[in-house]
């Protein structure tokens, strides 16, 4: 028993996060026998796959080995933390009565997708359809869209109750534009639908699992009582918080490399300043000095200028003596 205290999930404030932020409270045996979540179901209820995680029976109910629990807590806090480092969509399935609201306020806090009311069946093997009924939605509850144009009072009213039916199956997941990395489920046995579904598509599946459950199932079962309400406040709250932290570590990061490659690129700049001005200077060292050739060449081409501008008239004279030659001739014959 004394590895109890030995397997606890490390505190928020081991991690230096921007603007004092701080996530994933500590979750310990302390922390999940106080909520509850040892609490299985009545024994002829009980899975037989789920032996592993039984630690005893009392009273007619199974009580839940909470070592398992904190050990595969951990396992699928790493796993969700190594997906949102890799900005992995992450959907909540929460259906139950018990989980609704945790779910919704959990998955808002960390900015993903859930599902709270109940679960469509194709919402992830038919997600193309899916699609079509969520962009009918975006249809509907434009301001001034032309569907509303023409229309009696009762085909007005109709339309407003599709548009009501279609947000509350869809509120959740009316922003997500393709299918999830992991999915997150409470009570796996409960939202065995979308288990079956996310498993058809090799999606991965973190789940509560209670006693009546196959915790085989799910690709990373948590072992607790899924009917607690603080039992899951906790469990998805934890699962929460290492999206929150993932992204903001991957937000520090791109920070922390965007700023080098600006001093770079600086760096890089001033180089390049220096290697120019140096060979300026070179160039201007290794210039011969030229004395006066411009000017001789000058002269020589005005002298050449001033030759051709005098043979010019020279021909010009000797034409004009031929032509006069040619008339008095001309004359002569005419008086002969």
């Amino acid at each position: 028993m004394n590895e109890r205290n030995m397997v606890s999930q490390v505190p928020a404030n081991a991690f230096n996060f921007p603007n004092g932020k701080d996530y994933m409270a500590e979750i310990n045996f302390k922390n999940l026998i106080s909520t509850g979540a040892h609490f299985g179901h009545v024994t002829r209820k009980w899975h037989p796959e789920y032996a592993p995680y039984i630690l005893m029976e009392k009273n007619g109910i199974h009580i839940i080995n909470l070592d398992e629990t904190i050990q595969k807590l951990n396992k699928a806090l790493a796993f969700t933390s190594e997906m949102a480092q890799k900005n992995g969509e992450f959907l909540f399935v929460g259906t139950k009565k018990q989980a609704r609201d945790i779910i919704q306020q959990e998955a808002d806090r960390c900015g993903m997708f859930y599902v709270v009311e109940r679960w469509l069946g194709g919402t992830l093997t038919n997600f193309s359809t899916i699609k079509k009924s969520i962009k009918r939605l975006q249809q509907l509850e434009k301001e001034g869209s032309k569907i509303y144009e023409d229309l009696t009072k009762k085909e007005v009213q109709m339309l407003n109750r599709e548009r009501i039916k279609l947000a509350d199956q869809h509120r959740g997941i009316k922003d997500m534009k393709r299918l999830p990395d992991v999915i997150v489920v409470v009570d796996a046995n409960y939202e065995i639908t979308a288990v079956r579904e996310a498993r058809l598509l090799e999606i991965p599946v973190i789940g509560i699992v209670d006693t009546n459950t196959n915790p085989n199932s799910v690709d990373y079962p948590i072992p607790a009582n899924d009917d607690s309400i603080r039992t899951i406040q906790l469990i998805i709250a934890a699962v929460a918080d290492e999206i929150r932290a993932a992204a903001d570590k991957e937000s520090v990061r791109e920070e922390v490399i965007a700023k080098e490659d600006k001093e770079q690129t600086e760096e890089q700049a001033d180089v390049a300043e220096v290697v120019v001005d140096a060979v300026a200077v070179e160039e201007e060292l290794n210039d011969p000095v030229v004395e006066d050739e411009p000017a001789e060449t000058g002269s020589a081409n005005d002298e050449s200028t001033t030759e051709q501008s005098a043979e010019v008239p020279v021909e010009e004279n000797n034409s004009g003596k031929e032509d006069e030659e040619e008339t008095e001739k001309l004359e002569e014959a005419e008086v002969k």
